[in-house]
């Protein structure tokens, strides 16, 4: 049986969503306006792609408002929540937004180390610790990767950062019970690379699904974190075809 999205689950609640503008976090974006949500879409560096995503949201119904900041730089992180709860009292966060760069171990140089540590884990820290001093009854939902949870030598400074990651979302759920449900979503091959150069076929080779995700089932995914029964918290679903079981 699917989860079906009603177009009422999340009606004049708002819902922050960083890396919103592009890829998965625009699905994750579009998922939340037809459900009913208002939505705030972050981006980093898509300020086109960010005015263009409000736009459709906004012919769906629902409003929708653009936040620019560099997730690098701590001090903009922490006033990120404020500036979305100036513009409507949030409901959830979503930490989407996250590099993710092919690098061994011995090509991961001390910069690469700390890009993605300040993006992937110190920002959804960051949000984290300023949603839970504004909310007093929310939800968080990090996005994680198949990765996280079975680790290997590739893409190794993003990896390390979603395995820790799962571990914070686990403590955050602890830590914010019972006000606030923080549960994490781990995604396998949902959309191919950009790089067109890229084998797309290799990448789903180990996946026991032998497919890529469908848009609808990544939606689906998301709107039931967001709506689910509030007893379900410290959880990390594996939207991922199976791939973490190979």
């Amino acid at each position: 049986m699917r989860y079906n999205v009603k177009v009422n689950d999340l009606k004049g609640k708002t819902i922050l969503i960083t890396g919103a503008a592009r890829r998965v976090g625009k699905i994750f974006a579009f998922a939340c306006a037809k459900a009913g949500a208002n939505v705030i879409i972050h981006h980093g560096h898509s300020p086109d792609e960010a005015e263009a995503l409000k736009e459709e949201i906004a012919s769906l119904g629902p409003s929708a408002w653009v936040l620019p900041c560099d997730l690098s730089q701590p001090d903009a992180v922490s006033q990120l929540i404020t500036q979305a709860n100036e513009i409507s009292p949030l409901y959830a966060l979503v930490n989407s937004a996250s590099i993710f760069e092919n690098l061994s171990f011995q090509e991961t140089s001390l910069e690469d180390w700390e890009k993605h540590f300040a993006i992937n884990l110190t920002a959804p820290f960051l949000l984290s610790q300023a949603f839970a001093k504004h909310t007093t009854h929310g939800r968080i939902v990090n996005i994680l990767d198949w990765r996280a949870l079975r680790p290997g030598a590739d893409h190794f400074p993003y990896t390390i950062t979603k395995s820790a990651l799962a571990s914070m979302t686990k403590s955050l759920a602890i830590a914010l019970a019972p006000n606030i449900i923080v549960n994490g979503l781990a995604l396998g091959a949902i959309l191919p690379p950009a790089d067109s150069s890229s084998n797309k076929n290799k990448i789903i080779e180990n996946v026991p699904a032998q497919r890529w995700a469908e848009t609808k089932e990544v939606e689906e995914a998301l709107i039931f974190l967001l709506t689910c029964p509030e007893y379900i918290t410290g959880e990390i679903i594996h939207l991922d075809g199976g791939r973490h079981l190979i």
